[in-house]
Parts: C-alpha cells; structure tokens; sequence
C-alpha cells in the first residue's frame, strides 16, 4: 500500500519573502494613501504619492530581503567550511560527534555508531551540514530568490491601491481604499495560512488586525496634520 504525504516545508524561503512583500505592499501603500488623502489633497496627489511608495517600497523590499538573507548565507556558508576543516582534520572525532547526536536522538549506541558510519562514507559534509548545524537544501539560503518574490510581492499587492485611487475621486478615498485593502488582506492571509497548512481564518484574521490598525494610524496623523498645515 502506497503512502503518500505532502508536506509544505519547501515552500517556507519563497512563501515567507511573498507573504512579507505583499502584506507590506497592501498594508504600507493603502496607508499612506489614505494619510495623504486625510490631510485633504486632491487626487493627483494622491495617486502620485501611491505611485512613488509602491516603487521605492518594492526596491527597498528587494534589497532589504538581499541583504538580510545573503547574510544567512554568507553564516551557512562559513559554518561550513569550519565541518569542512573539521572533517579533514579529525574524521573519527566527528564520525564520533555524528553518533552522539544519533544517541540524543534515540538510537542505541551501537546502531549510532553504525549509521554515523554509512552518512560519513556517504556524504560525510552533507551528513553534518543537516545534523550538527542544522542546514539543509530544502531550508538554505536563497538571496536571489527572497528579493525577487518580496519585490514582485509588494508591486502586486500595492497596484490595487494605487489604481482604487486613481479611478476613485479624492472624496471617497478614505472609504474605497480601507474596504479594498482589508478585502486583499483578508485573501492573503486566507491563502498564505492554506499554503501553510494552517487555518485560512485564523491567517486572515491576523493580517487584517495589524492592517486596519495602521490606516488607521496613518489616517489620523494625516488628519491631524493636514488641518494643522
């Protein structure tokens, strides 16, 4: 009998740098239109000030993702040149290293010994790469990879603001661009949690809070400065 499983863990690099990117496109866009359009501008203002936030937002999603996450790399990378060094120089001690883990683990010292010996004759780096740091292919670094889903993530999720604002006239801003955020939001969260195995309620739910509490803010502060000014 064939038994199947389906797991999700492949997709946490690529779906974490998405989620991040979209949610902050919707979330940072939205806001900021409606903190220009609480301070009493008209639309090309509006529209202009979407327009600059979803393409600085984008570049700085991307870059930041880069940076962060060729950091990760560049530490995975020298931890493994440290096993690599330790292998050359004392194979038998971290043969020996690798069966202890196995006996943490719950293997019997001798079959331990055994299964240290086999990874070791297999594939000695990838066999300590996985079980004494902790890294493996599946949950490597991908710097390229995050830059371009957070970017591509935050463009899409800005757009709809940006373009709810500009086909929208400056007097009904404040109500269309909260309804259509909240709505994007709630579809986000629903989707990432499914894609995560979690509950699409409890996902949307959560992005919703955190996104209605900062138009919110932002629409406050443009009201308040707006009159100021």
């Amino acid at each position: 009998m064939t038994h199947a499983e389906s797991h999700r863990i492949h997709r946490s690099g690529w779906l974490r740098a998405a989620v991040l990117g979209a949610n902050d496109g919707i979330v940072s866009t939205a806001s900021l239109v409606i903190g220009v359009a609480a301070a009493g501008s008209g639309r090309e203002s509006i529209v202009l000030a979407g327009i600059a936030g979803l393409v600085a937002g984008a570049l700085s999603m991307a870059a930041g993702e880069y940076v962060s996450v060729k950091t990760q790399q560049d530490t995975e990378r020298a931890d493994i040149e440290i096993e690599k060094a330790s292998l050359e120089a004392n194979i038998e001690a971290e043969e020996d290293e690798l069966a202890g883990i196995y006996q943490r683990r719950g293997l019997d010292p001798a079959l331990a010994q055994e299964v240290a010996r086999q990874l070791m004759q297999h594939d000695a780096l990838a066999a300590h790469a996985r079980d004494d740091i902790g890294i493996t292919e599946e949950l490597s670094a991908r710097p390229l990879q995050a830059a371009l889903w957070s970017a591509s993530a935050f463009a899409a999720g800005a757009t709809v603001p940006v373009l709810s604002a500009a086909a929208a006239s400056a007097s009904i801003v404040l109500w269309i661009i909260p309804c259509v955020a909240m709505l994007l939001l709630a579809l986000l969260g629903a989707t990432a949690s499914r894609l995560g195995g979690a509950h699409p309620l409890r996902g949307a739910v959560r992005v919703c809070v955190w996104g209605c509490f900062a138009m919110a803010l932002t629409a406050a502060v443009g009201k308040l400065f707006g009159a100021t000014l």
